[in-house]
């Protein structure tokens, strides 16, 4: 009997240690890929160019810099993001209502009573 009780406090550690991990490297990624992008330098076939972030910080400058999110860069060219920031899960956005309902199969239905 002693041992299934120690084999149960090493399991919720080895489960705890999980968790703490999982949260971890959760928050470390949760900043999205960001790159400050010249708006008028768009080229089709390779994206928008990418210029230096003070561009993006300061309105003072003759470059028309903007935040660029996600893509693949290549070469100083950066294509296939979005200028619109993504979404961290439910918490406020700046494009909705920053709380989710539902859960799984959430339909226009309800359940409960």
């Amino acid at each position: 009997m002693a041992d299934s009780g120690r084999q149960l406090r090493s399991g919720t550690v080895v489960l705890g240690g999980m968790g703490l991990l999982a949260a971890a490297l959760t928050a470390c990624s949760s900043d999205p890929d960001k790159r400050c992008v010249d708006r008028d330098s768009y080229n089709l076939t390779k994206g928008y160019k990418v210029v230096a972030d003070k561009n993006c910080k300061s309105t003072k400058t003759s470059a028309n810099g903007s935040w660029y999110y996600g893509g693949k860069k290549k070469s100083g060219w950066v294509d296939g993001g979005s200028f619109i920031k993504p979404s961290k899960g439910s918490g406020s956005s700046s494009g909705g209502s920053g709380v989710h309902r539902g859960g799984f199969g959430s339909g226009k239905g309800s359940s409960g009573g």
